[in-house]
């Protein structure tokens, strides 16, 4: 039987031979065996029973929950010399009779049916006078709660089946399925001990990034521009946010189209046709876009928001790739995500029970993209697949940076988690870490805890990031519920004991990629608010990368201000005051301690001594006592190098004679020492700015302040 399937795959569809997992799951099926197939998006699936189909005496009956699938799947069996047909509710009467009157006369090999039509008593005495030889369901794994898009329909499938005069074999198919979901395929199904198949879910060709944090639609922006003859989809939680992006592209001059389920159907239509027929390259749109469609040539998938699980992540970036080319993958991830998708479950019609599974599995899906680790092997072993290795292409694997030891603040983290002794949430952890006087942590008597206020020099941002991060790695877990909780784990002992080491990846990014993006979006704020004033373009008043230093460099006077590049002195005059003002509350209000000035200004020194404590001040000199490493102290703080260098100047300050050995590594390269050196002797080192105009373009504003310290401060 396989070589005429062979002959028949060769005969309509123009192949020589079967994909990986193709031969042995048709080959079960041609010998009438119940069958369970799980093979990735892209794998083949439908020839896996389009095949066995054709060979088959009798009609098949293929379940499928989708329109555009049904169409999409008929128009390229009828294109390929295959008669066949569908019933769903886009079909007028007059269609309707006209499909009854082919199924009636055995003109079709394939019928495509919605799992709602299969009880109705006009399809069931329909469908009594023929002989049905094949049942093959597509995206079986609807049947079961704990999958990722549950329909009731697909639990009455059983009940169609035994209605038949005489049993067909009967086939299930599906991209993505956990084992649990297995056992429910085959138990709701009532399949009868099937052979099952599971092919693998490696998409190789398919390269997974996630992108923490940023201006999401700045990054689209900017990655259309560098992919402007590749299709891609862009998907989006809600349709508000499609309209959002779509109408963002569109002022852009960038060709766009949207679909998502508050579209005409004939609009959605015709916007799914125009990408599918490459009329377009890109397409914005909500989850309900793109199962069954076969379009090849997909580039890139970005997701725009975090999709609400990981069966739906892998089943949307599925879409790329098809055609076996390397395509992308991004996720453009926020915390905010989290926030929406949790909220989307909150409004849903869910029982509490299907509601839990959602809260699960929406952890897992934040875990993921939290993770150090390699991301297809997180997607793959969820899978239930035992893949141990690095794939080397995801964006954790292909990173440019370093392996950085995080015991210290895993433990300070881990301990406020033990010594709480009450199911509380990431808030209040973080709440307790940083000292905060709110009325909660003062009413639960949380200001006695050791590690108050233990963490209170580093950013909220970071600790919640962080947090998280302990949670994807299974260093806490997160008690999911309408307020999730945080508990220890196995692997939390072990820290707690300092027994082993937490280590996690440091990404080193380009210059600039440190802004601090909320500061950053608060002055494109102002500079939109300016520009709407004096009804200029926005880049008039600063450009992008003048307000992206200014996120990094905090300046808190004007002259700080003049020495950040596109500054000059007629716009400090005009706009200095106004940009000040709110760096400076920002500033205060995350607590952010402020880098080194190299200046000999004394009320400057004093301007920024004044915001630090003598107490982070002795713990950044208690770790260099024990390791001379700048580089580590940055680390173990998370503190800017600037602020490092701050700390040593006030101890010095202070500590005249003293032989404090510092070590430098890593911090400087000795060839651009020299360069700085030579170009502090021509501009002199009171300003920051004309150093760097006429240095390499390379050397960062963090080895200027390396250098110029360790020559003119500590030698």
């Amino acid at each position: 039987m396989i070589n005429k399937a062979l002959d028949v795959l060769n005969k309509y569809f123009g192949y020589n031979s079967f994909r990986k997992g193709q031969e042995n799951v048709i080959d079960s099926i041609l010998n009438q065996n119940d069958t369970v197939a799980i093979m990735p998006t892209g794998g083949g699936k439908s020839i896996c029973y389009q095949l066995p189909a054709i060979l088959f005496d009798g009609i098949t009956i293929v379940v499928s929950p989708l329109i555009s699938l049904m169409k999409d799947q008929v128009d390229n069996l009828k294109a390929t010399g295959i008669s066949a047909g569908y019933i769903n509710s886009s079909l007028s009467s007059l269609e309707y009779k006209t499909v009854k009157e082919k199924i009636l006369n055995n003109d079709f090999k394939i019928l495509y049916v919605a799992p709602e039509r299969l009880l109705s008593q006009d399809f069931i005495t329909l469908i009594s006078n023929v002989n049905v030889s094949f049942i093959a369901i597509d995206e079986a794994h609807c049947v079961s709660q704990w999958g990722h898009d549950f329909r009731s329909s697909y639990t009455k499938i059983n009940e169609f089946i035994n209605l038949l005069k005489t049993r067909p074999t009967v086939a299930a198919f599906t991209a993505t399925a956990t084992e649990e979901v297995k056992n429910d395929m085959v138990k709701l199904l009532q399949l009868n001990k099937p052979s099952i198949f599971i092919t693998g879910f490696d998409r190789e060709n398919l390269i997974l990034k996630v992108v923490q944090g940023g201006n999401k639609e700045a990054f689209i922006l900017n990655y259309l521009k560098t992919h402007k003859e590749d299709s891609g989809i862009i998907y989006c939680a809600t349709r508000k946010e499609v309209e959002s992006l779509f109408k963002l592209l569109n002022n852009k001059d960038i060709k766009a189209l949207k679909y998502h389920a508050g579209l005409s159907d004939n609009e959605r239509l015709e916007n799914q046709e125009s990408f599918i027929y490459d009329n377009c390259n890109i397409i914005i749109a909500t989850n309900a876009f793109g199962m069954g469609i076969d379009k090849s040539n997909v580039r890139f998938v970005i997701h725009h928001n975090m999709p609400k699980n990981i069966e739906s992540y892998y089943q949307e970036i599925g879409r790329a790739g098809r055609d076996g080319e390397e395509s992308e993958c991004i996720l453009l991830f926020s915390q905010s995500d989290i926030h929406l998708q949790k909220y989307l479950i909150d409004v849903s019609t869910y029982n509490e029970n299907r509601k839990l599974n959602e809260y699960n599995k929406l952890q897992l899906m934040a875990d993921f993209s939290y993770s150090n680790d390699c991301l297809k092997k997180f997607i793959l072993n969820y899978f239930g697949e035992n893949y141990n290795q690095d794939c080397g292409k995801c964006s954790n694997c292909h990173f440019e940076g370093e392996f950085v030891d995080k015991t210290e603040e895993a433990r300070n983290v881990l301990y406020c988690v033990y010594e709480m002794k009450r199911p509380l949430g990431v808030t209040s952890i973080i709440d307790i870490l940083k000292g905060s006087k709110n009325k909660k942590v003062l009413r639960l008597g949380l200001d006695k805890l050791n590690t108050y206020g233990i963490m209170s020099n580093i950013s909220k941002d970071y600790l919640k990031t962080f947090i998280h991060t302990l949670i994807s790695h299974r260093y806490l877990e997160s008690l999911q519920g309408t307020f999730p909780t945080v508990g220890l784990t196995e692997k939390s002992i072990p820290i707690l004991k300092r027994e082993e080491s937490v280590i996690f990846k440091e990404f080193v990014n380009k210059e600039y990629s440190d802004a601090n993006n909320e500061l950053l979006t608060i002055l494109k704020s102002l500079r939109r608010d300016i520009a709407t004033d004096e009804n200029i373009p926005p880049y008039v008043v600063f450009s992008d990368s003048t307000l992206k230093e200014l996120s990094i460099r905090l300046p808190i006077n004007k002259e700080e201000l003049l020495d950040i590049s596109g500054v000059g002195e007629h716009k400090c005059e005009k706009y200095g005051t106004l940009f000040l003002n709110v760096i400076s509350s920002y500033v205060n209000e995350n607590n952010i301690t402020l880098d080194f000035v190299f200046t000999k200004t004394k009320n400057e020194s004093q301007a920024r001594g004044s915001s630090h404590k003598s107490k982070t001040i002795e713990v950044t000199m208690d770790l260099l006592s024990n390791n001379p490493s700048i580089e580590n102290a940055c680390k173990q703080r998370n503190l800017q190098i600037g602020t490092i260098l701050e700390h040593i100047k006030k101890y010095l300050e202070e500590h005249k004679n003293t032989n404090l050995p510092l070590d430098f590594s890593n911090l400087y390269d000795e060839n651009n020492e020299k360069e700085i050196l030579d170009a502090i002797n021509q501009v002199g080192r009171n300003r920051l700015k004309p150093i760097k105009e006429i240095v390499n373009p390379n050397i960062t504003y963090d080895e200027i302040k390396v250098v110029i310290f360790k020559n003119y401060f500590v030698s």
